[in-house]
């Protein structure tokens, strides 16, 4: 994931970068579970489900892959515009959270692989939780993960891209 940041201009990220149905996502903004849970209220089920924990509950309802169907399948063409969606997204959000919750605590989980598909197209997926001090991390062993390139961006990442 390093290598692909470090290679994809993600500077000015904004409003413009986030797919329509995402935009709304985070003009909804965050609730409150009554477990406790941070999750977009846009993305909230209509009946409540059964989650073994907070976590689970948190990374299950936040959870999306993104918009990629109109992206190009060139991989120098699909990566940067793929990666600029998914931390536009991040950002807008994770600046909604702050405000709703007056913390930093939620953190925002971007993972990029390749599709199981005849193209194998690069696919991402993005999710959000707060990580708990008695509770294992979402992605315990961050660094140790080779099948997707992934990462934990938290709000203060977010303000050397926008």
């Amino acid at each position: 994931m390093r290598e692909i940041l470090r290679t994809t201009d993600i500077t000015d990220l904004s409003d413009r970068d986030i797919p329509p149905m995402f935009l709304e996502v985070v003009e909804r903004g965050w609730s409150l579970t009554a477990a406790g849970g941070r999750v977009l209220t846009d993305l909230c089920p209509d009946a409540p489900g059964t989650y073994i924990g907070r976590l689970t509950e948190e990374t299950t309802i936040n959870g999306r892959g993104m918009t990629d169907y109109d992206l190009p399948a060139a991989p120098d063409e699909r990566t940067p515009l793929l990666v600029r969606r998914c931390l536009a997204y991040v950002c807008a959000c994770l600046r909604k959270a702050q405000e709703e919750f007056g913390d930093t605590q939620v953190k925002a989980y971007v993972s990029l692989s390749f599709a199981d598909t005849e193209e194998a197209l690069l696919t991402s997926n993005v999710t959000f939780c707060t990580p708990l001090p008695d509770v294992r991390p979402y992605i315990p062993d961050l660094e140790a993960v080779t099948d997707a390139a992934v990462a934990e961006i938290a709000l203060e990442d977010c303000s050397t891209w926008s």
